[in-house]
């Protein structure tokens, strides 16, 4: 979700010629694993599960909770780091991820390997033996379609960005099932909250770094289908967004607050969505973009679990 930071040629180098296999720190295993992602990640699964279960503080499973919490983050971290070993050479081509801890030669990719491995395999186990098998299943579910398809998917068809919403919205559903055991149709409503955001946060990421994608052989809208397109479908995916976080509220989710806070914030997203589509939409705006975005998911759930 969050993009890395660029990096200069001279980082590059600098980080190429450290010897494989060395770590410069724990810090590089703990990069891996995309804490600032999965923030997100244990937000939506915390909101997931909190909507699901008994409205009363004396009655909520608190124990329960912080296992989902543990053993969705588990797999997602597991899910990042063999996303990395995935991905090494094509990070490699990429100023923006050259430096990661196994492109830059820092972390043997059997290492990354063995780590992503043990996190996914622990994290479903936490889920199977706490909260039960319908959550597990669909932390498998999600990870085989994240690196799978996805990560694959990549490389094929700007479509990828469709296909890789649906694992980033999965977290959601992991949180309702670990709650009640199964799905309910509100928890689609959640779902596809996240899903539709994902498409102009994703979209406005491959405007600012365009150029990194097409070093590295990514197949992303601006590159394939242009700017005007790609502005077209962030500001569609904008107005399904706001949308869909408004018809929640008639089919039983949210109240008079939840309402109130999620029309401004969503009045925020398409006012600058429109500003890129009639105006035109550069690296700059589509930075801005990610980053009302990135604050904008925070706030709503915030106002979903209060109002």
């Amino acid at each position: 979700m969050a993009a890395d930071p660029p990096v200069a040629v001279a980082d590059v180098a600098v980080v190429a010629s450290r010897p494989l296999g060395v770590a410069t720190a724990p810090a590089d295993y703990w990069a891996m694993t995309k804490p600032e992602v999965n923030f997100l990640i244990g937000l939506t699964t915390a909101a997931g599960f909190y909507l699901a279960a008994p409205a009363s503080w004396s009655a909520f499973p608190w124990n329960a909770f912080l296992h989902t919490l543990l053993g969705t983050l588990l797999v997602a971290s597991g899910a990042a780091v063999l996303n990395h070993w995935m991905e090494y050479p094509y990070d490699a081509k990429m100023r923006r991820t050259a430096r990661r801890a196994i492109s830059a030669g820092r972390i043997d990719p059997d290492h990354a390997l063995a780590f992503g491995l043990t996190l996914s395999a622990a994290g479903v186990l936490e889920l199977v033996l706490t909260v039960g098998v319908p959550a597990a299943l669909l932390a498998v579910v999600t990870l085989i379609a994240y690196l799978f398809f996805y990560t694959r998917l990549k490389r094929v068809t700007p479509l990828c960005t469709l296909v890789g919403a649906v694992p980033g919205a999965m977290p959601t559903l992991i949180g309702w099932a670990a709650a009640r055991g199964h799905l309910d149709s509100d928890a689609w409503l959640l779902f596809a909250i996240i899903f539709f955001w994902q498409i102009p946060h994703f979209l406005a990421i491959a405007m600012f770094q365009r150029k990194d994608y097409l070093a590295a052989g990514l197949k992303v809208m601006p590159n394939e289908q242009g700017e005007s397109a790609t502005l077209g479908a962030i500001f569609a995916g904008l107005v399904l967004q706001v949308l869909t976080t408004l018809a929640i509220v008639p089919l039983g989710l949210g109240g008079e607050w939840y309402l109130a806070g999620a029309a401004v914030l969503g009045a925020l997203m398409l006012g600058w969505g429109a500003v890129g589509l009639f105006r035109g939409g550069d690296r700059r705006w589509a930075r801005r973009l990610f980053a009302i975005s990135v604050g904008y998911l925070p706030l709503l759930f915030a106002l979903l679990i209060v109002g």
